[in-house]
């Protein structure tokens, strides 16, 4: 858009000028044959017969002294109309050059189409063509700033803006403009019952396009940074000083046959774009909240993919990305005891005889599995952050087309997951292996097991009623998948025998936005996630299997998401505060963080609280005051409802309003926004 008002501007400035040069000359030359007329109807009409006596006066002498007058003025006019043609071909041909740069700088490694990030929220790129064109027009010195940096052969456009911004929150989350979404609080949470207000200047972004051009190959990268990260001094009390975060990092090189290669920290291939499959033309929620919006699926990580442009119709792509597993675990039905005595009905069977009891373990919170570890510093990994030894990266395929009306998407994820378990030892002679109440585990004949990953989606959306509505949709579902929706969902669970298993997860969004004025945006988004219960049980003797709902007889839920067991009666009973970080061992935290008194909110007790699903709608605005060859300034404020619910597990009797074991949660939050972008 921007280089297409440049194209305009530019125009406008050529023709105007050359129009009222031409009218001027137009003019003369009417004013010069309105004389050349004259003298030759003066030359050839016959002279007056003179009057008697009167002296002969040198008529002919006269009229060719006129022309040869009028014969100069031409000539001069002639040769002024030449120095202006001259002149004006000279602008022309700087204008280009000026338009060329203009559309370098702006056009990108893959250029985004008008109209493809109204609100700005995206990657902002591109520049105008000049900020005072009229000085192009007017003096060949006089060129403006420039529309991009140029060296050593390659041209660098900055981008970025600068963001004041504040959140409202009806339940606290002591979070920044990026809401953690997943964490949304019980009744029995103390931040549930107080609001919060945040200011923040720390989505502010900067960005630098690279880019340098070939035969047949335009080469280079982009980078682009924002404030959204803490170190170990960061704080608000006072300077606020927090530290820069790595958002994208990325090379590219792009062929003139429609083969391009990226590689780097990037957006994943299956988050939808506006055009194609290019490169900072991501189609975001235009949203202020920085985790952006429920439904949405995302990642921005390792990438390497490979994209072909069949005609601008079509557009087929590959990815190797980073894999990193999330997993929720669980194991401990607090609603029944360490173990239970139950009745032999197979007699043989953990050595029991007919009529006889034995022992099975119901709380098997031994850690018979493992999955990563914290990061190592040596390594330059956080040591307070959970890293999964991968088995190998995720693999992304997608398709896109455009057949002249609307953009469709189809893509598919696939990775594999392993971890190590380990087995139990028998610690009797009558008890098998894990069925006993202490059962023991053993390194010996320890294993490595693998699961696999994987999903597919579809996103469509259509610019309608002359580009004043865009509608999009998306849905994606699979296995082990939650990572990559807004809600930040568990992609794993385990089997009591420690091996892995992927939960079922399903992500959808519908957004609809209207353009009503070229200065208003307003956008409306309603989005879920959905997390499937995935429970088992281990028999009696031993074995592992299904999930039966029972305490007695054949088995026990004690392991899993969302099983039915899983004690939720504490979700509804509010905590005192911990006094200090030495107290803080219920909170599920790693080492090292924690708190002063006053800041340490008391942790839910017997509260397990497995999301079933996430709910989000939204409604927003964003108004632009100007926008133009100097930048943009826009405001926007933001509604959104966030609700959580989760699966019923085991409730209190003491309190009615608990008695299901099944909590739920809602949460108000208002965003405002004021904005600066770069040109």
């Amino acid at each position: 858009m921007r280089a297409l008002a440049a194209c305009i501007l530019s125009l406008g400035l050529v023709v105007l000028p050359a129009l009222a040069a031409t009218g001027n000359a137009a003019d003369k030359d009417a004013a010069a044959g309105a004389r050349m007329s004259s003298a030759a109807s003066a030359a050839s009409s016959p002279a007056p017969a003179a009057a008697p006596n009167a002296d002969p006066a040198p008529k002919a002498e006269a009229s060719s002294s006129e022309i040869s007058a009028e014969l100069q003025q031409l000539r001069e006019l002639l040769e002024s109309q030449a120095k202006q043609l001259q002149q004006q071909q000279a602008k022309m041909e700087l204008l280009e050059e000026q338009l060329h740069a203009a559309s370098v700088a702006g056009a990108g490694l893959a250029a985004a189409p008008a109209g493809a990030d109204p609100a700005g929220i995206g990657p902002v790129t591109g520049v105008a063509a000049s900020s005072n064109p009229s000085n192009l027009a007017a003096s060949q010195e006089k060129t403006g700033p420039p529309t991009s940096i140029s060296f050593k052969g390659i041209t660098l456009t900055p981008g970025g803006f600068m963001a004041a911004e504040t959140v409202w929150r009806q339940k606290a989350l002591a979070s920044d403009i990026n809401s953690t979404l997943s964490s949304n609080p019980f009744n029995g949470a103390s931040n549930a019952h107080i609001s919060e207000f945040q200011a923040s200047g720390r989505q502010s972004r900067i960005s630098m396009l690279a880019e340098g051009k070939l035969d047949n190959v335009k080469i280079g990268g982009y980078y682009e940074m924002d404030f959204l990260s803490a170190g170990v001094t960061s704080n608000n009390n006072q300077s606020n000083s927090y530290t820069m975060r790595q958002r994208q990092f990325w090379a590219q090189a792009a062929f003139n046959s429609g083969w391009t290669f990226t590689g780097g920290q990037q957006w994943s291939l299956l988050t939808e774009t506006n055009k194609g499959m290019d490169n900072r033309t991501e189609a975001l929620p235009q949203t202020i909240d920085a985790q952006y919006h429920i439904g949405f699926s995302w990642a921005r990580q390792y990438g390497f993919r490979v994209t072909k442009n069949f005609n601008n119709k079509v557009w087929l792509g590959f990815a190797v990305e980073e894999a990193q597993p999330t997993i929720t675990v669980h194991g401990n039905p607090t609603a029944q005891a360490a173990s239970t005595t139950l009745t032999c009905t197979t007699p043989g069977t953990n050595g029991c005889s007919a009529g006889g009891t034995y022992t099975i373990n119901l709380n098997p919170t031994f850690n018979n599995f493992l999955l990563g570890a914290f990061g190592t510093s040596g390594g330059l990994y956080n040591p307070l952050a959970n890293y999964g030894y991968n088995d190998a990266p995720d693999f992304v395929l997608k398709a896109v087309f455009e057949p002249g009306f609307g953009h469709y998407e189809i893509f598919g994820v696939a990775g594999v997951v392993h971890d190590r378990t380990f087995p139990c030892v028998v610690n009797s002679a009558t008890l098998l292996g894990c069925t006993g109440a202490t059962p023991a585990l053993s390194g010996f004949g320890a294993t490595n097991n693998s699961a696999g990953t994987g999903g597919i989606g579809a996103n469509a959306r259509w610019n309608l009623f002359e580009k004043k509505v865009d509608l999009g949709v998306h849905f994606m579902g699979g296995t082990g998948i939650g990572r990559y929706g807004s809600g930040g969902l568990a992609d794993l669970t385990v089997r009591p025998d420690g091996t892995l298993v992927p939960i079922h997860n399903f992500q959808a969004l519908g957004t609809l936005q209207f353009h009503p004025t070229p200065k208003l945006d307003i956008n409306l988004n309603i989005g879920g996630e959905f997390e499937e219960r995935t429970a088992y049980m281990k028999s009696a003797s031993g074995v592992f299997g299904p999930c039966i709902e029972a305490t007695t007889g054949s088995g026990i839920c004690n392991e899993g998401y969302g099983y039915k067991s899983l004690n939720n009666s504490g979700c509804w009973t509010e905590t005192e505060p911990l006094t200090g970080p030495a107290t803080n061992t219920n909170l599920g935290v790693p080492t090292g963080v924690g708190g002063g008194t006053g800041f340490i909110p008391g942790p839910l007790g017997s509260c397990t609280g497995d999301t079933r699903n996430l709910i989000e709608g939204t409604i927003g605005f964003w108004y632009r005051f100007y926008k133009g060859p100097k930048g943009t300034v826009q405001f926007g404020m933001q509604y959104s409802n966030l609700i959580r619910n989760t699966w019923r597990g085991v409730g209190s009797t003491t309190l009615p309003i608990a008695a299901s074991g099944q909590p739920h949660s809602d949460n108000n939050m208002v965003f405002t926004s004021f904005r600066y972008y770069l040109p």
